[in-house]
């Protein structure tokens, strides 16, 4: 079954957010911001032929399927968008000026080239707030448990992009707490067939982000991993994927210092490299 599809003919009332149940107090909370491809009915195709919402402009290919994986192998919640982020990027600040994409990857987006400030609000209240409301609930009944979690965001990245290629098979994304990033490079690193990108293919500083909001600033540990799309294109290669991963998070997430709230610096803004 192959992960990809065209855009996904949604209800009327097109609910943002998808949930997967999982025990509180596990310790993890998984996340996927771009898991669909979707458009709710009323805004169409957004102008764009139906091949556009086929790629990573339109969602993380085989993200979703990694998180579903993930969330049944620790027995944790997860958390994931049901909307394209063509509509709106939940990945990004409130205010930032890629929130609506009007140009992403060489492709013009009817839909959004000449959106106001009034349709850029109602999309961040019916699509992004959502989600960002759903992370943080889920996040304070966890902590209400007293085990305090680690956040696990999971992405994909292209092979190629504006005519360079990426060597990562897969890369971890962190901006000031190492916690669980270097541990896990670490581990990765020790299989020995891995290109792993530390901080790549982009920078995980960005202020206002799904990590900075719900781990950065609550001094939550987070790791927020990026594998490129072939590698898990399908149902078979993204579990794949998920269970490879599974093995080294499980020891970090073994470690004390992941479940302490912890602040470490003054937090750095970084933009992230253009995807």
């Amino acid at each position: 079954m192959n992960v990809a599809s065209s855009p996904a003919v949604a209800s009327v009332d097109f609910p943002p957010v998808a949930t997967i149940p999982g025990a509180l107090d596990a310790g993890v909370l998984f996340l996927c911001d771009h898991a669909s491809n979707a458009v709710p009915p009323d805004y169409g195709d957004l102008g764009l032929p139906a091949g556009q919402f086929e790629r990573h402009i339109a969602y993380d290919i085989g993200a979703a399927a990694m998180t579903r994986r993930l969330a049944a192998l620790f027995g944790a919640p997860a958390v994931m968008t049901t909307f394209s982020r063509l509509l709106i990027d939940p990945n990004r600040g409130g205010d930032d000026p890629t929130l609506v994409m009007r140009i992403s990857d060489g492709a013009l987006i009817p839909g959004n080239a000449r959106i106001g400030v009034e349709e850029i609000e109602r999309r961040k209240q019916r699509f992004w707030r959502p989600y960002r409301d759903a992370v943080s609930a889920t996040l304070d009944a966890m902590l209400a448990t007293g085990v305090t979690p680690a956040i696990v965001s999971i992405h994909s990245f292209t092979p190629r992009m504006k005519g360079v290629d990426r060597p990562w098979q897969v890369g971890f994304l962190w901006d000031l707490d190492p916690r669980m990033t270097k541990p896990m490079i670490e581990l990765m690193q020790a299989d020995g067939d891995l290109t792993i990108g530390d901080n790549e293919p982009y920078d995980g500083a960005l202020e206002g982000d799904t990590m900075d909001t719900h781990a950065t600033a609550r001094g939550l540990a987070g790791l927020l991993v990026e594998v490129r799309q072939e590698l898990i294109a399908d149902e078979a290669g993204a579990h794949a994927w998920a269970d490879r991963l599974a093995v080294p998070l499980r020891r970090v997430l073994a470690r004390e210092d992941v479940h302490r709230i912890e602040f470490h610096g003054s937090r750095c803004h970084i933009r992230h490299k253009p995807r």
